[in-house]
């Protein structure tokens, strides 16, 4: 990993430090880039939310060998992770390896080692057009995300994602608020609950909407016919102050719990981040900045070595937790709580 990291600093140079503790600290307010918008502190809300929980170590107990094993969405997944939609690789992460070449490591690579990788969205169409075109490659494996684009462009991407094969899709609503890509003529806005139930239910397969960060939104989530949701604030790229994920998403599990399968990213960095947001009642996590510093400096090789870190810190901190089953985490792990 030490390797990766190094290849990825180089071919990131001015787009992604890749610093030693991903923390939003030293890309302040670098959009395009990998940093935070504005101040950063969206950015850096998730990373001290999750540095504010503490676990309840404990050892009298007969947990060795832990069950990381989840089912999300009629998917089974070795580890409750998926790696987060992200795209523009040109703009973003300084163009070092090519877009498909960028994808192509993201999905074959969660393929490999029993995950789902999600795809991104933007302009130029390219972005969304290569996500679809690995997830067939890879016998549809692999969630395709949209931006929450008007009507004429928003359908049309719809039919493509429908044409790919793909069995599950989302829309980062987070992403609402992009005024670049208005400034480009593809404008994106918020939905509202009758929209989004037109568009779910145009697409007839499950349907993942990220973004939500308070309970009303989740609950609209679940009146409009989502079938998950994902508490994120978008990694702090496109609203400056606001909470992070772990500060919410124990209110929001509170409220639909049951009700509609809850993801949530924000700051994970390790598998024992991965723990704490599962704990807090998540059914399972997304990841995005690791696993592009990840694929950009190793590929594929570096996104399955990334996916080896985390499951080994994760079953760690089961065994150091005492929690036997990944799929039935509770709050008495954490302290305080």
């Amino acid at each position: 990993m030490e390797e990766i990291y190094d290849n990825a600093k180089d071919l990131m140079k001015g787009y992604c430090r890749v610093c030693k503790e991903c923390n939003g600290n030293a890309c302040v307010g670098e959009v395009p880039g990998m940093g935070g918008i504005g101040t950063a502190s969206s950015f850096k809300a998730n990373i001290n939310a999750l540095k504010k929980i503490n676990f309840n170590m404990r050892l009298i107990h007969d947990v060795v060998e832990p069950d990381t094993m989840v089912s999300i969405l009629g998917k089974e997944l070795s580890i409750p992770v998926l790696a987060a939609p992200i795209g523009g690789v040109s703009f973003n992460m300084g163009g070092g390896i090519s877009e498909e070449d960028y994808i192509k490591s993201i999905i074959l690579g969660c393929q490999g080692k029993g995950i789902i990788g999600c795809t991104g969205d933007g302009v130029p169409d390219f972005i969304h057009e290569t996500g679809l075109s690995v997830i067939k490659e890879a016998g549809d494996h692999g969630i395709p995300f949209i931006k929450p684009w008007a009507d004429d462009e928003l359908f049309e991407k719809l039919d493509k994602v429908k044409e790919s094969g793909a069995d599950i899709m989302g829309m980062d609503i987070d992403a609402a608020g992009l005024i670049t890509l208005k400034k480009m003529g593809r404008p994106v806005s918020p939905k509202t609950v009758k929209k989004l139930g037109q568009i779910i239910k145009n697409f007839s397969a499950k349907f993942i909407l990220k973004g939500v960060m308070t309970i009303d939104d989740a609950m609209f989530a679940v009146d409009a016919g989502a079938d998950a949701i994902v508490v994120s604030n978008h990694g702090g790229r496109v609203l400056d102050f606001t909470p992070g994920a772990a500060t919410v998403l124990p209110d929001i599990c509170d409220a639909v719990k049951g009700k509609i399968t809850i993801l949530a990213d924000g700051g994970v960095r390790t598998g024992g981040d991965v723990l704490k947001l599962l704990a807090l009642g998540a059914d399972a996590v997304m990841i995005g900045r690791p696993f592009a510093v990840a694929a950009v400096g190793g590929l594929q090789e570096g996104v399955e070595l990334y996916i080896d870190k985390i499951r080994t810190e994760l079953e760690q901190a089961m065994v150091l937790t005492g929690v036997p089953k990944v799929c039935d985490v509770s709050r008495t792990i954490l302290h305080g709580f």
